[in-house]
């Protein structure tokens, strides 16, 4: 690796070959931290738009206290933007990757040590699938336990999955299952890296009071235009 890149962590895991790096980006002139699994990049700290959008739209329309979950943890920028909302009194953070964990607690990642030293987050090593599908739902630490929002950033899409196995989360079955694991009123959350799926935002709209598909733009100079990605929130009915 030339000298402008820095290999800070690399492990086998389940999913592939998992790489943390820092480099230095001569056009952006400022440090930047990706992460990479096998030959797909999951996330850049160039482009953070779409993760911070992701929270803030989240719990836009919600009052303290709140009780969060973030499925996928990444570089943090999802859970952070949480605990930046006033009203937010807890946050799990799932992640199906106990290296990408370490890394925030070792403080590889900007922020890292910041986040899992917040009192009010709770970082979890799990299958936020699996634990979908589970009776006991979400909180293996509490049973049947509700969230006033669920907010998920782990597939690059509805239908571009990290693994095969994750697709009964977006079909009905795993929409209801959801619906089950929001207080009323409560908001569900999902990051795609593609543009809106009308079929999707129906099969939400079926089980949920009121669903949308936003786009968030943001420049991409490397690309010379904006790049778009896809909000989808849906809202469980008031009682």
């Amino acid at each position: 690796m030339g000298a402008r890149f820095q290999e800070l962590d690399w492990r086998r895991t389940p999913l592939g070959e998992l790489v943390l790096r820092r480099r230095w980006d001569p056009v952006f002139d400022r440090e930047v931290h990706e992460i990479k699994l096998n030959d797909e990049f999951l996330m850049s700290s160039l482009f953070t738009v779409s993760e911070v959008e992701l929270a803030r739209k989240a719990l836009a329309g919600l009052t303290g206290p709140l009780d969060v979950l973030v499925g996928g943890l990444g570089l943090g920028y999802t859970a952070r933007t949480v605990l930046e909302h006033p009203g937010v009194r807890s946050l799990l953070v799932v992640d199906a990757l106990a290296e990408v964990i370490d890394w925030h607690r070792r403080g590889l990642v900007p922020g890292g040590t910041e986040l899992a030293g917040d009192p009010r987050c709770t970082l979890l090593h799990a299958d936020l699938f699996a634990l979908a599908r589970s009776a006991d739902g979400l909180d293996p630490a509490t049973p049947h336990r509700r969230f006033h929002a669920v907010v998920v950033d782990v597939d690059h899409s509805p239908r571009h999955l990290l693994h095969p196995d994750n697709a009964d989360f977006y079909g009905s079955p795993g929409i209801h299952r959801l619906t089950q694991r929001l207080h009323p009123g409560g908001v569900f959350a999902l990051w795609s890296n593609e543009p809106p799926d009308d079929g999707y935002t129906a099969a939400l709209a079926e089980h949920f009071a009121h669903a949308v598909a936003e786009v968030v733009r943001f420049p991409n100079p490397l690309q010379g235009r904006d790049a778009t990605s896809t909000v989808y929130l849906a809202t469980t009915s008031a009682g």
